[in-house]
């Protein structure tokens, strides 16, 4: 079939398939399959420390102006914050996974909750940057 500028409607996808310009699909091909099978299994490695440092900056210092004292330090709510990027959740899923952490750790601190978490989101500045295949330091105090 002769290829025309204009298409004919009626007839089916396929009937133009001489006149598409055909896209060879990349093919990637690994050449050490020990180091791509260890990399693939690096990708799901997830080590979650919490320092002494980070456990004693966790709750906020006092205020000195009026207004309600802050529970939860700028390190607290980026934690949280950082790990719901990362597993994109929900705020009441990512207070579920903080609680989780802080009581697999056996750790006695407060977990943020969900509507102090968005309230604070607005006035927190988040890393963003991306480190490509070595660890991610979320948090360094």
């Amino acid at each position: 079939m002769p290829c025309h500028p204009r298409r004919d409607l009626s007839l089916p996808f396929k009937a133009n398939a001489d006149c598409r310009h055909r896209i060879p699909k990349q093919r990637f091909r690994a050449t050490n399959w020990s180091e791509y099978d260890a990399g693939l299994r690096g990708r799901g490695s997830l080590t979650v420390c919490f320092t002494d440092a980070a456990i004693s900056a966790w709750k906020a210092e006092p205020r000195t102006t009026r207004g309600g004292q802050p529970r939860y330090s700028a390190l607290a709510i980026t934690t949280a914050l950082t790990l719901r990027a990362v597993f994109r959740l929900a705020l009441r899923q990512t207070e579920g996974l903080i609680g989780s952490i802080i009581a697999l750790l056996g750790l006695d601190l407060a977990v943020p909750d969900h509507s102090t978490l968005s309230r604070r989101a607005e006035t927190l500045e988040m890393l963003r940057s991306h480190h490509g295949s070595r660890p991610v330091h979320l948090l360094d105090v």
